[in-house]
């Protein structure tokens, strides 16, 4: 089971910035970043940088869709949220396995990876916060939302990884990136693509349904009407 919230008991490292203190006996060093694809003549604390980042943002994703899968009223949307979150699972092992394959630790936290968890739990908040003050079907599009914007990133992450694949000398090394990109991109193609056709379906649906809003009905009758129009 990949680690979905790396914390330092658990090995997590990071590295000290100017408003960030990291424990020296959980730091990684200078000197530890150098190594990482050192001789390749890439710039390998950058690269790892930006894989934890990416790992960052999957981890960030996992708790996303437990969530809103929770709390949906729509078994259509409950099951597709289900389907991408356990897919996003796979993610965080594929980039888990990827770091390591590299040479790097997977439990390096990154500062721009801080900064997409601090992102990340924002957006996942941002679906909480005006509960019980707006109707269900709002919450729903508020939901939504998180899901696309967060799986806006993700495909930019891995089509700008998929892009950089022959940056990485030849062998091993770019046949690990390969392998992780080919096996990945696909799958977060299908996950932008659902997420932003869903929204317009929503959206569309919702203004066409005047008649069922005029009758006044109840917002847990409403939603009980049209928790079907998604299949």
């Amino acid at each position: 089971m990949p680690t979905l919230t790396p914390t330092a008991p658990f090995g997590a490292r990071s590295v000290p910035q100017e408003m960030t203190y990291v424990d020296p006996a959980r730091q990684l060093t200078e000197a530890d970043r150098q190594q990482f694809l050192e001789g390749t003549g890439l710039n390998g604390p950058f690269v790892a940088d930006l894989l934890s980042d990416m790992l960052a943002h999957e981890r960030a994703g996992v708790h996303l869709y437990r969530s809103v899968a929770a709390r949906t009223h729509n078994p259509v949307l409950e099951r597709q949220y289900n389907h991408f979150g356990e897919e996003t699972i796979e993610h965080v092992d594929v980039l888990e396995t990827l770091i390591g394959q590299l040479g790097g630790d997977p439990m390096y936290i990154s500062p721009a990876a801080r900064a997409t968890e601090k992102a990340g739990t924002s957006l996942l908040e941002s679906t909480f916060l005006l509960a019980g003050s707006i109707d269900l079907m709002t919450q729903e599009l508020v939901m939504l939302d998180a899901v696309m914007l967060a799986e806006a990133k993700d495909h930019a992450n891995w089509s700008g990884l998929s892009q950089l694949v022959d940056t990485f000398p030849e062998g091993k090394i770019r046949d690990h990136v390969r392998r992780a990109v080919a096996q990945v991109e696909p799958q977060e193609d299908e996950h932008l693509s659902w997420a932003q056709d869903m929204r317009s379906k929503m959206i569309a649906l919702q203004v066409r349904s005047g008649t069922m809003a005029a009758m006044g009905a109840k917002a847990e009758e409403f939603m009980a009407r049209i928790k079907d129009w998604f299949s």
